[in-house]
């Protein structure tokens, strides 16, 4: 637990600073979260749910520091999620599962600090988009999973906000079409 809040602190200073230093949210977000994310990854070898919690409090760090200032959190949504692909990429590790934690940090965290779910969910997908293009994933895997996790984040705020996330972050996206994953849902379909 006094890990989880050093490393939402942590990276909620670093993204205040950088904001306050250049006033540029998108790139504090990636710089941020990425250099958080490659050398807590780096130094305890974190894999499996200790990533994707690792990677959910990098995330919710940037998304209250951002607000602290009072930038705009799509930015960090943006910027959040490009830099969860670019230390995935660095250190090593399965993007798609990072990713989806990442957009479900982002929503939930959206929530915490009153800001737009639909516009951060959105915004997390189309930094998906952007970050697999740069790192050559495939640019529907990664609008996917990112879209998949905004929703269920926001499903875990209350049921009118998981219908707002995914009418935001369903359809084409960036050029891309999202398609949301549910395996939960087609198993009930089966069961009918």
């Amino acid at each position: 637990m006094h890990e989880q809040k050093h490393i939402v602190e942590t990276v909620k200073t670093g993204i205040i600073e950088s904001i306050r230093g250049t006033g540029e949210v998108v790139d504090a977000a990636i710089d941020t979260v990425s250099e958080t994310l490659v050398n807590t990854l780096k130094s305890t070898g974190t894999v499996g749910a200790a990533l994707t919690g690792t990677v959910s409090d990098v995330l919710r760090g940037a998304i209250l520091g951002t607000a602290q200032v009072g930038a705009d959190i799509r930015g960090a949504a943006k910027g959040g999620v490009i830099g969860v692909i670019r230390s995935t990429r660095e250190v090593g590790v399965e993007a798609t599962e990072s990713i989806g934690a990442g957009a479900r940090a982002v929503v939930k965290s959206a929530a915490e600090v009153g800001g737009d779910l639909g516009s951060a969910a959105r915004s997390a997908v189309e930094g998906s988009i952007a970050g697999a293009k740069e790192v050559g994933l495939r640019a529907e895997d990664a609008a996917s999973a990112a879209a998949s996790g905004a929703i269920k984040g926001a499903g875990e705020v209350s049921a009118t906000a998981g219908e707002q996330v995914r009418r935001a972050v369903t359809g084409v996206i960036a050029g891309v079409k999202v398609v949301v994953k549910e395996p939960f849902r087609s198993e009930e379909r089966k069961e009918r």
